[in-house]
């Protein structure tokens, strides 16, 4: 989706969103959100819950595999 809105800027800088754009990113109360300055335009992208983050994994892989990327991690570090 995309669209063009006007916000406003309050006296400390807070920018205030418009009940639609919080419900469209599924932005829920007191929820966190990244921002970025890219090429001069300012981006507000929601910051992920933990939850979504474990539903969602980056990869799979099994528990020997696990273990062994640990073992040479800690090798690495002389931890083990």
């Amino acid at each position: 989706m995309q669209s063009e809105t006007i916000l406003k800027v309050g006296k400390k800088g807070e920018i205030y969103t418009s009940k639609e754009i919080r419900e469209s990113l599924g932005l829920k109360s007191e929820q966190s959100v990244i921002a970025k300055i890219e090429n001069g335009r300012l981006l507000i992208e929601p910051l992920p819950s933990l939850e979504d983050i474990l539903r969602h994994p980056v990869f799979k892989t099994t528990v020997k595999e696990a273990e062994r990327i640990s073992e040479e991690e800690q090798k690495k570090y002389g931890i083990a």
